[in-house]
């Protein structure tokens, strides 16, 4: 029989696989549209997520104006299909590989300061962005919006079933870039920055560069998000692409599951996305879903710092062996427990009084 530790080494490889299963059967289950199109759409936050968490889980830093990558990739991969005629997915690669290039000027300005300053910056260059975009109606549409042709000439339910699994695939690429990051000594050095940044550079760790690297693959990611989502939805608007409610979502995903955990921007995905979808569905004609969403990052802050995944690894951790008032013991434990007690009771017995 395996011990409790490698029942809990195997617990996450068979939640891995319960998820993948999930996600491949998802689309063939004869779902209505709109719950396709909102399937759709929880993978693309959870892409945002992953990508944001590159550097929130990583270094620490909180980007509130990541929703400007987003937008990015989403207008470039637009603006390279309608001007230049490209394929949609060549589009889709060479928009997100210049949003990485924008994103190493804009990295190397904002990555000077840390804190409120950092945070402040991030809110500016989304602002910024959202302007250029606005204002320029000969190149960008301005406030009409851009529309995408579709990649596939295909049904509307079958379409969302497609771009479901692109999405699904380019998530999957993005956590096991995470993953190899997190595990080498690169990924190191940047959890050394995360920690206390001036002892890591005392003691020899880049953080500058190292920094500035993390930054621009989180600057990619978010904006294959952003290309995949014009390329799916097809109709882009300047305040849409470049909200910064988009780029608390972000961070609210990432915290509500856990930012340095791998999965906890999926997770937290999954949960905010069913929320608003479900909100906005209940109070179709109000707000109330921006107010559910305030009072979820409330929640998380005081109740769950670190994030659900460790929370939950945390309660379960109280029931094993470790944790418990009643331990299994073994037939060695017990012959040496006794043992232990004969002689105690023997030199009892030798002290008392005759």
């Amino acid at each position: 029989m395996p011990n409790a530790s490698s029942r809990r080494r195997l617990l996450g490889p068979l939640l891995v696989l319960l998820l993948a299963a999930a996600v491949v059967v998802y689309p063939l289950l004869g779902l209505s549209g709109y719950l396709l199109s909102s399937g759709v759409l929880i993978l693309n936050y959870a892409l945002m997520a992953t990508g944001w968490n590159f550097v929130g889980g990583f270094t620490g830093y909180i980007s509130l104006g990541h929703a400007a990558y987003w937008g990015l990739g989403a207008y470039s991969t637009a603006l390279l299909i309608n001007r230049l005629e490209m394929p949609p997915f060549l589009a889709l690669l060479v928009g997100a590989l210049i949003v990485a290039i924008i994103a190493i000027p804009v990295g190397i300005a904002a990555l000077r300061v840390r804190g409120a300053s950092f945070v402040i910056v991030t809110i500016a260059f989304v602002m910024i962005m959202l302007l250029v975009f606005q204002s320029w109606g000969d190149f960008t549409g301005g406030s009409g919006g851009l529309m995408v042709p579709r990649a596939f000439d295909v049904m509307r339910t079958q379409h969302h079933q497609i771009f479901f699994y692109i999405y699904a695939g380019a998530l999957v690429v993005a956590l096991l870039v995470w993953w190899m990051i997190d595990r080498s000594r690169f990924g190191m050095g940047l959890k050394a920055i995360r920690e206390d940044e001036d002892k890591a550079q005392s003691l020899g760790v880049p953080t500058f560069v190292a920094k500035l690297v993390v930054f621009v693959w989180s600057a990619f990611f978010t904006a294959v998000a952003g290309g995949l989502y014009a390329l799916w939805f097809g109709d882009l608007d300047p305040v849409f692409q470049f909200s910064i409610l988009m780029g608390a979502y972000m961070v609210l995903m990432a915290l509500l599951g856990g930012v340095r955990e791998l999965f906890g921007p999926v997770l937290g995905a999954v949960v905010v996305g069913v929320a608003i979808e479900f909100f906005k569905l209940q109070f179709p004609d109000t707000q109330f879903h921006l107010v559910a969403t305030g009072l979820l990052l409330a929640v998380v802050v005081l109740f769950m710092p670190e994030g659900a995944i460790p929370k939950a690894r945390e309660l379960l951790g109280r029931f094993g062996p470790e944790h418990s008032s009643i331990r299994e013991e073994s037939a060695k434990e017990l012959a040496e427990r006794r043992e232990r007690e004969a002689a105690a009771q023997g030199t009892t017995a030798e002290r008392s009084p005759q």
